[in-house]
């Protein structure tokens, strides 16, 4: 990976994780709904950590010194969360109410994830 490959990869998965992680504070009942039921406590409790992990690694990524550091993060947070994400597409897939586009998205979403995985594996190993 060039070094403006590994710069413009990193701008887009902070920008991502910023946007994601301003959401869990500004909108976090949708995400409450994904927290698996087998994790104790709060959902809130988890929705609130991640946005907090979310944001903090943002930052991380966009500072050189601190990229490394960063992309091990995020790839870390992509891996961790995933269980939310098979959730919410099973949740999504049952429910009759909701259109089907919006069942193929949630399904989609589950190997996009993995591409995130490995994006951020790309800035690690480049950094």
């Amino acid at each position: 990976m060039s070094e403006v490959d590994e710069e413009r990869t990193a701008r887009r998965l902070a920008l991502l994780l910023g946007g994601v992680g301003v959401l869990h504070f500004v909108a976090p009942a949708p995400f409450d709904t994904v927290i698996p039921e087998q994790l104790p406590g709060s959902p809130r409790l988890y929705t609130l950590g991640s946005g907090v992990a979310e944001l903090a690694i943002a930052g991380a990524l966009l500072r050189p010194g601190t990229r490394k550091l960063g992309a091990r993060l995020a790839e870390l947070l992509f891996v961790a969360v995933y269980p939310a994400n098979i959730k919410m597409a099973v949740d999504w897939v049952r429910n009759e109410r909701l259109p089907k586009p919006l069942k193929a998205v949630a399904l989609a979403r589950l190997p996009l994830q993995l591409s995130m995985v490995l994006a951020a594996r790309r800035i690690y190993r480049a950094g």
